[in-house]
């Protein structure tokens, strides 16, 4: 996973997490993944499993895809018009 997109998902798990107020070992047990799991996801750190984060975004309607850099050039295009 790309840096740019962690400090996000880490803000928006743990903002989630605290608005349906669990705590982190709750939460994980309920999303079905490990305690680390979730405190890495929080903690910003890289090289997650795409499917346990999966797992825990799950928990709030969403997903992460994996995306290629021209996709992103594309979006970006369409954003800046």
């Amino acid at each position: 996973m790309q840096k740019h997109i962690m400090k996000p998902l880490s803000e928006f798990v743990k903002a989630k997490r605290k608005e349906v107020n669990l705590t982190q070992e709750a939460f994980a047990e309920r999303a079905g993944v490990a305690l680390t799991v979730v405190r890495k996801i929080e903690q910003g750190k890289e090289n997650l499993n795409l499917e346990k984060v999966n797992q825990v975004l799950a928990m709030f309607g969403h997903t992460l895809v994996p995306v290629s850099n021209k996709e992103l050039s594309l979006t970006k295009g369409k954003m800046d018009s």
